[in-house]
């Protein structure tokens, strides 16, 4: 079998979620961030992923930008930061995520070899225009899929078609390149080949499925194909 197209999870995985917690804590005027922002971005990034699974059982949909801030106004509260110009800063540079450093030079390697690249990602159409546009990507990408098309979000099975179907390709054909091990656990029980991209130096989640392959960051995508 001989991988065609590689499909990579947005937030985490091609961008930095951490970068806007991070930059605004070294932006003057927000000094109280300068030792809280781990904590902040920890919790934020948690419960916007518990709220996505907890919509997603209960069949409440709403697009990810609301998650979003429903996830930062807990994180915030949370870690005792009361303020409303901090908060509309943390939106501000979250739709404008840094990407990690080797992925331009990885999408671009990639675009060379031939293969068709793409992103299936939680987030909303609009957010991921900013967010690819932002980081200087959009033109290494052939299509950029957002769950809002089925209307749930992932780990559903429905999502993961959305590469099938949007790229014209069988299951055989994608590697599917993810920093979240309950995401490769989907992806991997859908039937694509998976790169678990572990960061952080997680333990592998007991999920019904694992990846294929683990790497720490993407410089070695290639080797993997």
């Amino acid at each position: 079998m001989t991988i065609t197209t590689c499909i990579f999870d947005a937030y985490g995985t091609l961008l930095d979620v951490n970068a806007a917690a991070r930059t605004a804590a070294a932006e003057p005027g927000h000094e109280r961030l300068s030792d809280a922002w781990p904590a902040l971005s920890e919790a934020w990034r948690r419960k916007q992923l518990e709220y996505s699974w907890l919509r997603a059982v209960a069949d409440r949909h709403t697009d990810f930008w609301e998650v979003t801030r429903d996830a930062l106004d807990w994180a915030m509260e949370a870690t005792d930061l009361d303020d409303a110009i901090l908060r509309d800063r943390l939106l501000d540079l979250y739709r404008t995520l840094d990407a990690y450093p080797e992925v331009p030079a990885t999408l671009a390697a990639l675009k060379d070899r031939g293969l068709a690249t793409g992103i299936l990602s939680n987030g909303s159409p609009a957010m991921l225009s900013t967010a690819v546009r932002s980081a200087g990507i959009e033109g290494s990408l052939d299509h950029v899929l957002s769950v809002e098309s089925v209307g749930v979000y992932k780990p559903h099975p429905s999502v993961y078609a959305l590469v099938t179907d949007s790229f014209g390709c069988t299951r055989d054909d994608v590697l599917f390149v993810s920093s979240n091990g309950w995401d490769i656990a989907g992806a991997s029980a859908f039937g694509f080949r998976t790169l678990w991209v572990n960061r952080t130096g997680q333990p592998q989640d007991r999920l019904f499925a694992g990846p294929n392959a683990t790497a720490p960051d993407l410089t070695s995508m290639e080797d993997h194909l």
